[in-house]
């Protein structure tokens, strides 16, 4: 899952990318308001870590300007030193998903992040049961009937997306900026993607069919259940 920290205080944001990219997210940074508006404008991200007091501009602008965008997803949480009682609540009605005040643990940016996921696709716990699969977003792991699956963090990244958005065909650019980062960076010819998804394939079907994992020729894939 691709994630932009917008934070100014390089020291904190380098904290914040270095464990959650140890977490398996695909991190990108802006370090002002105005980089942070090209990257949002050209690329959707599945958390967006913002931080107020930017230079450049006002993070609850930026938060306006996302919000405007439609066919929007991108989950927000605020991260600021302002712990104002009048703030938190601007940002919340503002469209932010959480509120988190500075300084912050780690561990609990990412239970909430947890938390968020889970509100967003509607799921009880941190594991979703595929047919006879289980994912577990918490842990980074899938089981097939309690047996793990050895899946590298890109597979498992594919397959994480593509059961969050269940029943929706994902196109091969959609997939590759969520897993990989920015798109602007991938040569668009090759072929690597179909490669993961094809070694992800082998590993999960020498367990069970999975006529459910399917291929929309010309466009990406779909998971159905």
């Amino acid at each position: 899952m691709k994630i932009l920290i917008v934070e100014d205080e390089k020291t904190l944001a380098l904290e914040m990318a270095e464990f959650l990219g140890k977490e398996g997210y695909t991190i990108e940074h802006a370090w002002k308001k105005s980089s942070a508006e090209e990257k949002i404008f050209v690329n959707s991200y599945d958390f967006i870590l913002l931080d107020l007091g930017l230079p450049g501009g006002d993070g609850f602008e930026l938060l306006r300007q996302l919000k405007q965008i439609g066919g929007r997803e991108d989950a927000v949480i605020i991260l600021t030193a302002r712990g104002d009682v009048d703030d938190r609540i601007k940002g919340l009605e503002a469209g932010a998903d959480d509120y988190l005040a500075k300084p912050f643990s780690l561990t609990e940016l990412l239970a909430r992040m947890h938390a968020i996921t889970r509100r967003k696709h509607k799921l009880e716990m941190n594991e979703i049961n595929i047919h006879q699969f289980t994912l577990d977003i918490k842990n980074h792991s899938v089981c097939f009937n309690s047996e793990k699956i050895n899946l590298t963090n890109k597979e498992f990244e594919i397959f994480n997306y593509l059961v969050l958005n269940k029943n929706r065909v994902i196109s091969r650019v959609n997939l590759t900026e969520h897993v990989w980062g920015d798109i602007l960076e991938i040569n668009s010819d090759s072929n690597f993607v179909d490669v993961h998804v094809k070694n992800l394939r082998k590993k999960l079907s020498v367990h069970a069919p999975i006529d459910w994992f399917e291929t929309v020729r010309s466009i990406g894939y779909k998971i159905k259940f």
